[in-house]
């Protein structure tokens, strides 16, 4: 069995520092091995960016995971989408914060990177993780197709964790979307129990859906909500997406899984299920 590779992009802050926690948590039930990268601009940084990343794994020497530093010369929205293929990533670890850091990595910046791979992100704000892990995972389940999409990722860090998962649908008024809105409840909670994981459901309002999803996930103390990047299929290019952003850099700090969305083929064959 290939062992799993997790990366965390680090840029000398303390919220990166909380990214790579996260890392080496979800690291330690697998074995994973957590790749540390820096991107630097100039090659004359290079050397004093290395010693700055050894530096700081030093202070992780004793977590029991493998941490290993790496160092390229690019841009941060190509190479850490390059790098995480090139080294088979399963998930990548990615600190936001406020408006000074590392090339400014904020709302539509953090999600410009994570549109630029095709791995999931776990994106932390300056939140730690609990011993435990991720207790308590928020999943939001709209009427888009892709958004099934996600739970496979949601249930393999479920399963490690031993945590609970608390679906939460938009309330539709309109009949056909109501039925389309219950279809994916009884989906979503078919597929975890399946597999042991403990699951519920609640129907929130449909208008401002995004703040009811934070406000659900404040009040039963979760530890991650998982979402879509459904920008990802932008055909302009360009960042509009006030629902992720929204969620990625919510005022609780509840991290946020963001999983990129999968072409189907014409049958629409469910990745869940190839």
């Amino acid at each position: 069995m290939n062992r799993k590779n997790f990366i965390v992009p680090h840029d000398f802050t303390p919220v990166a520092d909380i990214a790579l926690e996260h890392a080496i948590a979800t690291a330690k039930p697998l074995n994973a091995q957590v790749y540390v990268l820096h991107v630097v601009s100039k090659e004359k940084s290079i050397k004093e960016a290395d010693e700055k990343l050894t530096a700081i794994l030093a202070k992780y020497s004793t977590s029991g995971v493998d941490l290993v530093p790496s160092v390229r010369m690019g841009s941060i929205f190509e190479d850490i989408g390059e790098f995480a293929a090139e080294h088979h990533a399963e998930l990548i670890f990615m600190g936001t914060h406020g408006a000074h850091g590392w090339q400014h990595i904020t709302g539509s910046h953090a999600l410009k990177v994570i549109t630029s791979s095709s791995v999931p992100f776990i994106i932390v704000q300056e939140k730690e993780i609990k011993e435990t892990g991720y207790d308590d995972i928020v999943v939001p389940m709209d009427l888009h197709k892709e958004t099934k999409q996600k739970l496979a990722i949601v249930a393999n860090l479920a399963t490690y964790f031993k945590s609970r998962v608390h679906v939460i649908t938009p309330d539709e008024t309109d009949e056909f979307l109501r039925h389309q809105v219950q279809a994916n409840i009884q989906f979503a909670k078919k597929f975890f129990s399946d597999r042991g994981i403990e699951v519920t459901a609640t129907l929130a309002p449909s208008s401002g859906f995004d703040k009811e999803v934070v406000k659900h996930a404040v009040n039963i103390d979760a530890d991650l909500i998982a979402i879509m990047n459904l920008n990802r299929s932008n055909f302009l290019g360009t960042i509009t997406a006030n629902y992720e952003q929204y969620i990625i850099t919510n005022d609780a700090k509840i991290p946020a899984l963001v999983v990129n969305p999968v072409d189907l083929n014409p049958y629409g064959q469910s990745i869940l299920f190839s």
